[in-house]
């Protein structure tokens, strides 16, 4: 398996099948993969298992955002499912956010998960907290408040932008782990990502795994532009 600096590779299909034929054709079986709502609100917890059972690290990408109790006991059940990483928002308070964790860590048989929580969506920029969440805030300094929230309530780490990464690593230290989704290759559609970056860009800023999905999946080479990707971020590593 491809690991080192990993990228998740986004399972953005409507069921397993599609999704497994996909990656069965184009030799993507053993790389890590990030499993979201659409597909694990089709498939249930057995999409997870079926992927475990070969070995595929798994990034479980369900944003959790409820009252604590309720996200304590999700993740208690996703921590059987011996994912390696999942997910909270971080808006969804500083309890939510550590009983989040002690689920993960109850409910664990082996490893625990690690815990990531959801700073600010890159699809938002300055305008649209402004305009529609009305905070009154960059969307920089947002990042940077919610990361420390969720430093000091037991997160590994945060999802944010590859652009916010430097600042991050540089206030709460390289072991807080950063996860960047809005990766792009070069000659690629942004789609409805604001907050870009190419992979070279990440690695740069020290971006510690990222997710990377219609780039490569709608690609004519979906494996020659996975390893394009890999090689750009693991170079003189």
């Amino acid at each position: 398996m491809l690991m080192r600096k990993p990228i998740y590779l986004a399972l953005d299909f409507e069921d397993f099948q599609t999704a497994d034929q996909f990656l069965i054709k184009h030799q993507l079986t053993d790389v890590p993969v990030k499993v979201g709502m659409e597909l694990f609100y089709r498939e249930g917890p057995d999409v997870i298992k079926r992927l475990r059972a070969r070995n595929q690290d798994v990034f479980l990408d369900l944003k959790l955002h409820d009252i604590p109790t309720t996200v304590y006991k999700a993740m208690k059940n996703i921590a059987k499912l011996d994912v390696q990483m999942t997910n909270v928002h971080a808006l969804g308070s500083a309890e939510m956010i550590k009983r989040a964790k002690e689920g993960l860590i109850e409910g664990s048989t082996s490893n625990v998960a690690d815990l990531i929580a959801v700073t600010i969506l890159t699809s938002h920029n300055d305008q649209t907290l402004r305009d529609e969440l009305k905070l009154n805030q960059t969307v920089d300094e947002t990042v940077i408040d919610l990361a420390a929230l969720a430093k000091q309530n037991g997160a590994d780490g945060v999802v944010c932008s590859a652009l916010e990464v430097p600042k991050i690593k540089a206030r709460f230290g390289q072991e807080f782990l950063t996860v960047t989704p809005g990766i792009r290759l070069t000659d690629t559609n942004v789609n409805d990502q604001q907050r870009i970056a190419t992979p070279e860009l990440a690695k740069k800023n020290g971006a510690d795994y990222l997710v990377i999905g219609r780039s490569i999946t709608q690609s004519e080479n979906p494996r020659q532009q996975y390893l394009k990707a890999w090689e750009a971020v693991n170079r003189d590593i």
